[in-house]
């Protein structure tokens, strides 16, 4: 559990193109292992359910920028 936490925390520190490269980097990695899962090659199926979840932990960090750089942008 710390582990994932330093993780997200290691996600928050990022800037947003740093957090978008993070994405497309993880987004092909998922095509990579569906790719894998579809032609029999995969050894280890939840990489697939790991990776989805981090694209969603990239996401979240994502919108938490968002949000907080358009409240400081009303202010």
């Amino acid at each position: 559990m710390a582990g994932l936490k330093k993780h997200k925390e290691s996600l928050r520190g990022k800037s947003l193109e740093e957090l978008r490269q993070v994405l497309v980097d993880s987004q092909d990695e998922l095509f990579t292992l569906r790719f894998q899962l579809a032609t029999k090659n995969l050894d280890n199926h939840r990489s697939i359910r790991k990776t989805k979840k981090e694209i969603a932990r990239i996401h979240t960090v994502i919108r938490e920028k968002e949000l907080a750089a358009a409240q400081e942008g009303s202010k």
